[in-house]
């Protein structure tokens, strides 16, 4: 348990990281050809900015032990398993 809280806590704080940093995200990663194409002028630095915020929901998912119900849920749905 303290373990799975631990991790999630590192990956939230990754995100947060992602979101508050942007330009080292750009300096460490590079630039997204692709966001830039689809978002216009900018568009890197957006697409960061929403990895970040998907990352800290992904790592507050994990903090709280809600990964078999929010992922499972939306997998069994996909197959339409009940």
């Amino acid at each position: 348990m303290l373990k799975q809280i631990l991790l999630g806590i590192f990956i939230s704080a990754i995100g947060i990281l992602m979101v508050w940093k942007t330009s080292w995200a750009i300096e460490m990663i590079g630039m997204n050809a692709w966001a830039e194409r689809t978002f216009g002028g900018g568009g890197t630095r957006t697409f960061y900015k929403l990895m970040g915020v998907l990352v800290i929901i992904v790592g507050f998912i994990i903090t709280t032990d809600l990964f078999d119900v929010v992922f499972g849920g939306m997998i069994m749905s996909l197959f339409g398993v009940k």
